[in-house]
């Protein structure tokens, strides 16, 4: 059974930075692509970066320039770079990993940027 382990996240001020990571752990799955979603409250979740099994990236044009997303294949694992971090970038963050067959998602973390 795949589960997908997220971690990082939490509380920073607008201008500054944190990571998060995700992992897929307990299977042995072939990977399509990685990324990560947020989502806020009574709104849809909302993609903001993906990277695929053959390295091509996609930003949500919100995110371009501030936000970098990298992948350990070997680890299954994503990594997301937050820099200048605005207000509007206060959501869950969810991991999703895209199997072959089956998509899979993390429980969220929570990201909180004040002004």
């Amino acid at each position: 059974q795949v589960q997908v382990v997220e971690s990082g996240g939490g509380l920073a001020q607008a201008g500054g930075s944190l990571g998060l990571s995700c992992a897929a752990t307990g299977g042995t799955i072939r990977i399509n692509a990685m990324g990560w979603y947020r989502q806020a409250p009574g709104k849809q979740r909302e993609v903001v970066a993906v990277i695929r099994a053959n390295g091509f990236v996609e930003y949500a044009d919100s995110v371009k320039g501030r936000f970098t997303i990298s992948r350990n294949n070997a680890k299954s694992t994503v990594y997301l770079q937050m820099n200048s971090l605005k207000p509007e970038d206060t959501d869950v963050y969810y991991c999703k990993v895209e199997g072959q067959w089956l998509n899979y998602w993390g429980q969220g973390t929570q990201v909180t940027v004040s002004s």
